[in-house]
């Protein structure tokens, strides 16, 4: 893991980020989880929050600095981790149980063969996030259910964001991103994304010095022409000539004014009118 470090920054667009102590980056990640926590009350105390883990650095991160939430705030909600084992060859199903416990975290590993419909249903060559995401999304509401949870973490950082509000953009035709706390469609559970201020750089920093037990994903990580890899290569490119571009790209989202756009639904245009009001010109 190590002897990658300096390629693994270098796909995050930062350079020697291996010389920041784990103390600073640890306070970093920190403040920008407590940061989101003030603007949008990610956790209240009573809550039941069920931590979906994939095995990856941001879920890792995502469970630490939920950890370090519950202890500042007295223990006054719950965490449960939550992994579901999608049944991908060669994937080791003894890491995250001894992982959990290790931590004494309560978890539940949830066993579902979708990687076998994913690969049956895309044609090759296809990407297949799409179908892998939504089967994985209808089993972990229905597992938080079961386990009265009334809230869900995943571990999207900001680049997952700025890259998804782009690839709507480019691909799909609309504006819109992933909000960093929304209700589901059924009205079930409320997700929260406790990473979303939170640079991809820095979590992989911290999940080096933390020796996370990284486990790689074998479908979407094998699949090199994405859309979004061309659109997070696009924005390294343009964070090398314009610095600072991902901030203000991430303070845009939060300064959106509809009056400016086309949008009727959540415009009234119609309101609108050049009629001059005689009575009080008179």
């Amino acid at each position: 893991m190590h002897g990658n470090l300096n390629a693994l920054y270098y796909l995050c667009g930062v350079e020697n980020s291996a010389n920041r102590p784990i103390e600073t980056l640890t306070r970093k990640l920190r403040k920008s989880v407590w940061d989101l926590q003030e603007t949008f009350t990610l956790v209240e105390p009573g809550d039941k929050i069920m931590v979906c883990l994939s095995g990856g650095k941001d879920s890792y991160t995502m469970l630490d600095m939920l950890l370090h939430m519950q202890l500042v705030m007295g223990n006054s909600f719950e965490i449960i981790a939550v992994n579901l084992d999608q049944k991908q060859p060669g994937f080791p199903e003894h890491v995250l149980p001894e992982y959990f416990q290790a931590l004494k975290v309560p978890y539940r590993i949830v066993e579902r063969d979708t990687y076998s419909v994913v690969v049956d249903k895309v044609p090759a060559g296809k990407t297949m996030c799409s179908l892998c995401s939504r089967l994985r999304r209808g089993i972990l509401y229905d597992t938080a259910e079961e386990l009265g949870c009334n809230k869900l973490a995943l571990g999207h950082h900001r680049e997952d964001i700025l890259e998804t509000f782009f690839l709507n953009l480019f691909f799909s035709g609309k504006l819109e991103a992933m909000p960093a706390k929304f209700r589901t469609d059924d009205q079930r559970h409320v997700v929260i994304r406790p990473l979303a201020f939170c640079k991809e750089a820095d979590i992989t920093a911290y999940s080096v010095h933390r020796q996370f037990p990284i486990i790689p994903c074998n479908l979407c990580g094998s699949q090199e022409n994405m859309q979004r890899k061309v659109i997070k290569a696009m924005m390294l490119e343009w964070e090398e000539k314009y610095p600072n571009r991902k901030e203000i790209m991430m303070t845009a989202l939060g300064k959106v004014h509809p009056s400016h756009l086309f949008d009727s639904e959540i415009y009234d245009f119609d309101s609108l009118t050049d009629k001059i009001n005689i009575e009080k010109v008179g």
